[in-house]
């Protein structure tokens, strides 16, 4: 019989450490990244729909015209994409302009848990209706959205600064 117990164990003080210093990572760090990779995955996806106006940090492309949907955006609607209840173009105009808005204001940290709302819906739209094989991916969206909505943006965000101007 082993009378060793469990704290004594290097491998489980080791393994507590590491738990330890895990708990330790900031959960401002956390929403950080989680606003940076959701507002960048709606905000790629967004700009398939749009020409005329184009920001890409990564490639450099910066196009400030004026926005218009894409020529292929409402017979992508029309054919592929067919959300219910909604005519293509009206649902076309919606996404685009969804996948612009609320992602800018994720990242800002501004309306955050709001705007999650409206990405989790958008989300959850898409995996219902127009492609539900594609549950990892949306699984992960809807994880990160879920916890901007429940946990909120973190300090370093415009939410914060209205929050401690009016405690």
């Amino acid at each position: 019989m082993n009378t060793r117990t469990e704290s004594q164990n290097p491998v489980a003080r080791l393994i507590g450490r590491i738990i330890q210093l895990f708990e330790m990572i900031p959960y401002s760090l956390i929403a950080f990244v989680a606003r940076f990779s959701i507002a960048a995955v709606f905000w790629k996806s967004g700009q398939t729909k749009v020409q005329g106006f184009a920001i890409d940090l990564v490639s450099g492309t910066f196009d400030l015209g004026v926005p218009r949907l894409a020529n292929s955006t409402i017979p992508l609607f029309a054919s592929e994409y067919k959300v219910p209840l909604l005519s293509p173009e009206i649902a076309a105009h919606l996404s685009a302009f969804g996948e612009h808005f609320f992602p800018v204001l994720i990242l800002l940290g501004f309306a955050t848990r709001f705007s999650a709302l409206a990405l989790f819906g958008m989300t959850l739209t898409i995996q219902l209706f127009v492609y539900p094989d594609a549950y990892p991916t949306h699984g992960t969206w809807m994880a990160i959205l879920l916890l901007l909505m429940a946990k909120g943006p973190g300090v370093f965000s415009i939410d914060q600064l209205i929050a401690r101007r009016y405690r």
